[in-house]
């Protein structure tokens, strides 16, 4: 199995290194800092077929996803208790005077 490494890629620094989660001390994760960013991620297990290249490509996809979706807006949700009627076809049929 291969150990940490770091690399560059858009602008960015990534420290990658094989540790095991708290919550399942006996599997080993990849764990990766970026700069310019507080948290840490572990984002898949380790192997022993993981190579320097795959696991690049397979971090940078994850955080290239990661940045996606902090980019998109934030959709509005409404309280549980004030979610509209939905129209039901006893509702529909019964006349009202």
């Amino acid at each position: 199995m291969i150990r940490g490494f770091e690399f560059e890629e858009d602008g960015r620094t990534f420290t990658c290194k094989v540790e095991a989660r708290r919550a399942t001390p006996d599997d080993a994760w990849w764990w990766f800092d970026v700069s310019g960013d507080r948290q840490r991620y572990a984002p898949f297990q380790a192997a022993t077929a993981d190579t320097q290249k795959g696991v690049k490509t397979k971090i940078v996809a994850f955080y290239t996803n990661l940045l996606e979706a902090r980019a998109r807006p934030v959709e509005p949700r409404s309280h549980w208790g004030r979610r509209p009627k939905v129209a039901t076809p006893e509702a529909e049929a019964t006349p009202t005077s």
